[in-house]
């Protein structure tokens, strides 16, 4: 202490500040003391209570991981949008241009797994004819030497045998021609309905009416094989059969 007020005097340095600074560096040295001590209590206490877990490194993910999945992500995003617009592309060529090469293509594609449409090798010989009218019906049929039937009477019209609807043609004024469609090679034409019942593709039924007559015009039947008209058909009291 004498040293100190010594060295002071000497470099003519007031003593109040001297003293001053003496107690300035003990205040900080009592603070210094005190935080190694709160310090010591907290690791003792962290040390002895269980509530306290030892922290662990939270894992941060990379600046290369992160533009990596931002890349990923926007390359999902392009090809969604290539194969909405490929879509839309195929869909426009499908109507305005049917015959262009991606539509071919796709057709061929797709056509490429279906089975083949079986033939139906049936000749006319293979069907039973039935009634073309009713049997309460007192309709009187003919045939010409040409195997044309031919009757005149309000009724309702059967077809000759089972088949599918061809093509539907005519109107109520002029009457409808129906063609039906027994196999491959052999189907029959029906003209002179004032009503039809079926439409194009619907299956025909021997025992269902396919149309209806009014009895003011005549109802005209004709067969046909291969293009050509058969006349081997005979009627015996409104049944038909093959001659």
């Amino acid at each position: 202490m004498n040293e100190e007020l010594d060295y002071a005097q000497m470099l003519e340095i007031p003593v109040e500040t001297v003293t001053f600074n003496r107690k300035e560096r003990k205040k900080r040295e009592r603070e210094s003391d005190l935080q190694d001590r709160l310090v010591q209590e907290v690791n003792e206490r962290m040390e002895s209570d269980p509530q306290y877990a030892e922290s662990t490194p939270i894992a941060r993910e990379s600046v290369y991981t992160s533009r990596k999945n931002k890349t990923a992500s926007r390359i999902i995003v392009a090809e969604f949008v290539a194969v909405c617009l490929l879509c839309a592309a195929i869909f426009l060529t499908n109507i305005f241009l049917e015959t262009s090469a991606i539509n071919t293509f796709m057709r061929g594609l797709f056509r490429g797994n279906e089975q083949p449409a079986q033939t139906d090798t049936r000749v006319y010989s293979d069907f039973k004819l039935s009634s073309l009218v009713n049997s309460t019906v007192d309709a009187e049929l003919t045939v010409s030497s040409t195997g044309v039937l031919s009757f005149v009477e309000q009724c309702s019209v059967y077809p000759p045998c089972e088949g599918k609807v061809a093509s539907v043609n005519g109107n109520a004024d002029t009457g409808y021609t129906l063609e039906i469609k027994h196999s491959d090679s052999f189907s029959t034409i029906m003209s002179g309905l004032d009503a039809v019942y079926l439409s194009e593709g619907e299956t025909v039924r021997s025992n269902l009416p396919i149309g209806y007559s009014d009895g003011e015009g005549e109802v005209r039947v004709m067969f046909y094989s291969d293009g050509a008209l058969l006349s081997c058909v005979k009627v015996n009291d409104k049944t038909l059969a093959w001659s």
